[in-house]
Parts: C-alpha cells; structure tokens; sequence
C-alpha cells in the first residue's frame, strides 16, 4: 500500500530590520553637495564674496546709491547675457550681438527723425530689424552648416560697417540726431528708461525688467517643452533630430531671441540718451558671453 506524503508548507524568512543596504550606486548625496554641483549657486557664492570684499575696501559702495548703479550696470548686461546664455546652452555663438544693439537703437533713431514719424514707427521698425538679423544667422548655420562663430562674426563685419556708413550718409555724422522732441519720445522713454523711488534712492527701470526676464526664461528653460529642445539640440542635434527636436526652428528662434534682447537693450540706450553713436557695441559681446559663462554655461552647450 503506498503512502501519500504532504509537503511541508513554506517557511517564510522575515525581512531584516534596519536600514536597507545599497551598492552605493543609488546613494543619495548630501544637500549640501547637491547644491554645490548646481552652476548657479556657486556663481551666488562667487558674487557674495566680490561684495564683501568691495564692502570692506571700498566704503562707497555701502551707500544704496553705489548699489542701485551697480545693479543698473549689470541689469543693461544681464538683459542680454539671458538670450546669449540661452543660446550657448543650444549649442551655439552670437559674435553679432553687440552691434546688433546698436543696429536696433540707430534704426529706430534715424527712422523717427529723417521720416518725421512718431518714435513707436521707429521702435517697430527696429524691433522688424532686429529680429530679421536674428533670424539670417539662424538661417545661415542651419543651411550652410558652419559653425555659429563663424556665421556671426560675418554678420558682426557687416552691421559694424553699415553703423558707420550708412549713419553717415543719411545724418551726415556718425551720431544719430537728438529725438527727445519727437511725438511719442515721453511715452517710449517711461517704458524702456524710467526711473522709480526706493527709500530714496533713484532705481533704473532695467533692473525690474533683468528680473523679471530672468524669471522668465528660467522658467521657460526648466519647465517647458521649449527648454528640453534648447538642452536637446545644445548636447547633440543629430540625437535630438532623431527623437523628433525641431533642430531648426529651435536654432533660428535661439538666434531671433537674440534679437529681440538687442531691441530691447538698444532702445534703453535711444530712450536714455536721445542719441546715439554708430561706432558703439564693439566688444559688448564678449562681455555678454563672459557673463553667460560666469553663469554656469558651458561653452560646448547642452548645459546651464
């Protein structure tokens, strides 16, 4: 007679208590370390200790007069060095654009005057030209496939020269006529060169806008669908065409956002100075590039 044997039923092991072992591969890191390795929080360091030192050597810069010109000083440079950042972190250069502040400021200066229009006819038309100069760079690296610095540094040859000849073949000067007469002038110069009062103290409208801007793109960089093209195309455009990136229209419109920060720039310096000299804007952009590197681009893109 045969014998039917039952299996035994499964002992089951309780899990170990305690924290649960890794191979350090998942390991998360300290905050503070984290907050280190992100660009911006080591250039907020970097600035913390230019201030002190310049607090301690140089007693004029305690006064909030001396703060409110520096924050103007590095509002007119910061307006630009966003879109420049921005388009470093594409991958890309834009030798052109301190120039291209001048270009835009000249157009809306002469147009004003020689035609005998209201200003905004002239803030338009600089605003069509600004953004169309953006957009033949962008078009010339994505249709000639040379790199951007050498596009731009064309580009950069032309509108210096035609600052110059073309100021002084209809002014008859290499500056622009005075406009603050103008229709218009007033209403132009509360949006692009006002001034308002804190505690006293005279604060250039520029600062609010650099903020405001600022806020603005980092959001656009970090929570859109525009900004993963931007770090896409920045790290590898070939690998960012091939998952569906609009490589094109996201390096052209890189470059047209130039643009528009040189419109915006140029009429600041229209609007403050009812003049302006057509050999101005040489060098600005290595300024502005500097900045955006001191910002935590990386000059091979894809980083920022």
């Amino acid at each position: 007679m045969g014998m039917t044997q039952e299996a035994a039923p499964a002992v089951e092991t309780p899990p170990a208590s305690g924290p649960k072992q890794g191979d350090g591969r998942t390991a998360r890191r300290p905050l503070a370390l984290r907050l280190l390795a992100r660009p911006e929080v080591g250039v907020f360091l970097g600035a913390v200790a230019v201030y002190v030192f310049f607090l301690a050597a140089a007693p004029p810069v305690r006064e909030a007069s001396a703060m409110a010109n520096i924050l103007y000083q590095s509002s007119t440079i910061g307006l630009m060095a966003l879109p420049v950042a921005l388009l470093m972190i594409g991958g890309e250069f834009d030798l052109s654009s301190g120039v291209a502040v001048i270009t835009s400021a000249l157009t809306a200066s002469m147009v004003s005057y020689q035609l005998t229009m209201n200003v905004w006819v002239g803030v338009i038309a600089a605003l069509v030209v600004s953004l169309a100069v953006g957009a033949f760079n962008g078009w010339m690296l994505v249709k000639t496939g040379l790199p951007s610095f050498l596009v731009t540094l064309g580009t950069f040859l032309i509108l210096q020269g035609v600052n110059l000849a073309v100021t002084k073949l209809i002014t008859g000067n290499v500056a622009t006529d005075n406009i603050s007469d103008m229709d218009g002038f007033d209403q132009a110069k509360a949006i692009f060169a006002s001034t308002f009062e804190v505690g006293g103290v005279t604060v250039k409208i520029t600062v609010v806008y650099w903020l405001v801007f600022a806020a603005l793109a980092t959001w656009v960089l970090l929570r859109t669908k525009y900004g993963n093209w931007i770090f896409a195309v920045g790290g590898n455009q070939d690998s960012a065409r091939a998952v569906g990136v609009p490589v094109t229209f996201t390096k052209i419109s890189l470059f047209m956002l130039v643009g528009f920060g040189a419109w915006f720039v140029g009429m600041h310096q229209l609007f403050s100075f009812s003049t302006v000299q057509s050999g101005e804007g040489v060098g600005q952009e290595l300024i502005y590039i500097a900045a955006a590197v001191i910002g935590g681009c990386l000059l091979t893109g894809g980083y920022g």
